[in-house]
């Protein structure tokens, strides 16, 4: 497990917990041993199990937790994906953060399938982006991949992408093209790509060397096709801005290479899931 993400469970755990689950302290026999079930209330896909398996974990290392659907397993209504037994003190506080994680990640792999599903036929990956959680990236990241979309870049770091306001601040081609050969000179390895708002800077962008993408932010359906037929195969092309569920499908069938939705992280919901105890 990153580093990152044990240290965003023992926040999270710390945040809920603080100086010690007092119910559970007064109200449970400190000798009570109980088996637990995570149910799902509502279909959905898998994400997070490592995650949760992690917080009981954390809460006590003598719970037994089994994993009984995998990430990127499909699940529906009163479908069993977890058992854990133990402590019944430890199970209980454990509860909630647990549930924290799962339904939030659950939530992200069920909104990404969705997408996923969206634009068959056709072969165009649906990719994420960098709305996401703060310090949740990592894990919602993986979450989209459960649900079968495609991971973009991770951060700032690794993946030049010079968008509108980089153009603003410095609108020159000459300057652009520049700037394209000393990065390519000195980070070989980082993947460029330019955004193009008209199909103007799709021309443009054509000109220059070193390109590898091009992002079509905002176009139409009949611009996305001409941009396509313009670039002919010379730059992967993806589309992103404002594509919905309801739109994604014509997206798809202009011929773009991906389409970019930020809608996978920010606007997944989490989904109902519980803890059952018996």
């Amino acid at each position: 497990m990153h580093p990152s993400t044990l240290a965003l469970i023992r926040a999270a755990i710390a945040e809920d917990v603080g100086s010690g689950d007092v119910t559970s302290e007064y109200f449970i026999p400190a000798d009570s041993r109980s088996r637990a079930e995570i149910v799902a209330r509502e279909p959905g896909v898998v994400a997070g199990m490592e995650v949760v398996e992690a917080v009981f974990r954390e809460i006590d290392p003598q719970i037994e937790v089994k994993v009984l659907i995998a990430d990127g397993q499909p699940f529906e209504p009163k479908s069993l994906l977890l058992e854990a037994q133990g402590s019944t003190r430890s199970l209980l506080t454990a509860e909630r953060t647990a549930l924290n994680f799962l339904q939030r990640l659950c939530g992200v792999a069920t909104q990404a399938r969705r997408y996923v599903e969206a634009v068959k036929p056709h072969p165009v990956e649906v990719w994420d982006t960098r709305k996401t959680t703060p310090g949740w990236r990592l894990l919602e990241k993986a979450a989209v991949k459960c649900g079968g979309a495609t991971n973009h870049r991770m951060g700032l770091y690794d993946h030049a992408m010079v968008k509108d306001n980089h153009h603003a601040a410095n609108p020159s081609l000459e300057a652009l093209q520049t700037n394209i050969r000393r990065l390519r000179a000195e980070r070989p390895g980082v993947r460029v790509q330019l955004e193009a708002a008209s199909l103007q800077q799709v021309r443009d962008f054509l000109t220059l060397e070193g390109v590898d993408m091009l992002l079509l932010d905002n176009m139409s359906v009949p611009q996305l096709r001409e941009a396509v037929q313009l670039v002919n195969r010379q730059l992967w092309l993806e589309a992103s801005g404002g594509i919905t569920l309801n739109t994604i499908r014509d997206v798809a069938a202009t011929g773009v290479n991906a389409i970019s939705v930020g809608a996978l992280t920010h606007s997944a919901r989490a989904l109902d899931l519980a803890l059952d105890l018996y």
